[in-house]
């Protein structure tokens, strides 16, 4: 089969699209034919050059992201049979989605949403399951409560404004001057553009800070969450300390029940998957090095 991969931790330049061994499902594993892979730029700086087990990888094929269609089985596997239609977040031990096919536990997919196709499908995952967890599993938003999210018009951040209007939230997104009109129009009620506007001014006293950006905008935070709040953050450990508040860093983790959840909002309409742009395969160095320039909004998805 085709994929993309790298022979050294060398980052984008090293990325190659060349013939590799054909993925294999092992016990409880599917093997799914990939209609669309989402990408983060990022990702090929993650601890992955060890196994699940400790051992030294020679070889990477990124992607975490999948959306496609169950063609085999590994021994055990039960829930799902050939033909269904998945998507998911695959284990970043593993080879990933780069590929024409990727052998994945059977637990970390589910059915993908029906109105929409592979691509939107594959910007989902991660995007949304980051943002489900920030809010509702760490941060504890609730219907009512106020909800600071930076970098508001990122494929999080986006997802993040979407979940936490359907929560019934008010909603504050923030981040650069060209996002506005995405972040109002996915539902926040006021947006901070961190060029001209100063966060305190339009923030104060909110319930839940989700952070997807980091820097000093995570530190200028500490001032606008109240007392018994919450700063979430995915980008570095919540610096301020304070003892009236909770701080948490997190990495989010695949979960079917959050996946069936989130492709039901797609379906119902109160989710709509960002796809910042749409690359062959092949030219996954090209998109990699796109969204790592900055200023696309939404998922880079690869398509075989």
């Amino acid at each position: 089969m085709k994929a993309v991969r790298m022979h050294e931790p060398s980052g984008i330049s090293g990325l190659v699209y060349e013939e590799v061994p054909d993925a294999a499902p092992m016990a409880c594993d599917v093997l799914v034919k990939v209609a669309a892979c989402g990408i983060t730029h990022n990702e090929l700086d993650y601890p992955i050059w060890t196994c699940r087990a400790g051992h030294q990888r020679t070889t990477v094929i990124p992607g975490a992201e999948v959306s496609g269609v169950v063609v085999a089985l590994g021994p055990g596997t039960a829930g799902l049979a050939a033909g269904d239609e998945v998507y998911g977040l695959t284990d970043q031990w593993r080879d990933g989605t780069a590929a024409q096919y990727v052998a994945v536990e059977a637990r970390n997919l589910a059915a993908r949403p029906r109105t929409v196709d592979h691509v939107h499908a594959a910007a989902v995952p991660r995007a949304g399951l980051t943002a489900w967890q920030a809010l509702f599993e760490h941060g504890k938003l609730a219907t009512g409560q106020t909800v600071v999210i930076h970098g508001a018009g990122g494929a999080v951040g986006s997802t993040a404004v979407q979940l936490a209007r359907w929560a019934g939230a008010r909603v504050i997104g923030t981040g650069r001057g060209h996002s506005r009109s995405l972040v109002t129009d996915l539902g926040a009620d006021a947006f901070v553009d961190l060029d001209a506007e100063r966060l305190e001014d339009t923030a104060r006293e909110v319930d839940v800070v989700f952070d997807a950006a980091g820097g000093q905008l995570l530190a200028q935070s500490a001032g606008v969450v109240k007392p018994g709040g919450v700063l979430v953050s995915i980008a570095a450990f919540p610096p301020f300390g304070r003892n009236d508040a909770t701080e948490i860093f997190f990495i989010q983790e695949s979960s079917r029940a959050q996946l069936t959840e989130l492709a039901r909002l797609v379906d119902e309409g109160h989710l709509r998957p960002q796809v910042g742009g749409v690359y062959p395969l092949a030219q996954a160095a090209d998109a990699y090095s796109a969204k790592a320039a900055g200023g696309i909004a939404g998922r880079i998805i690869l398509q075989p």
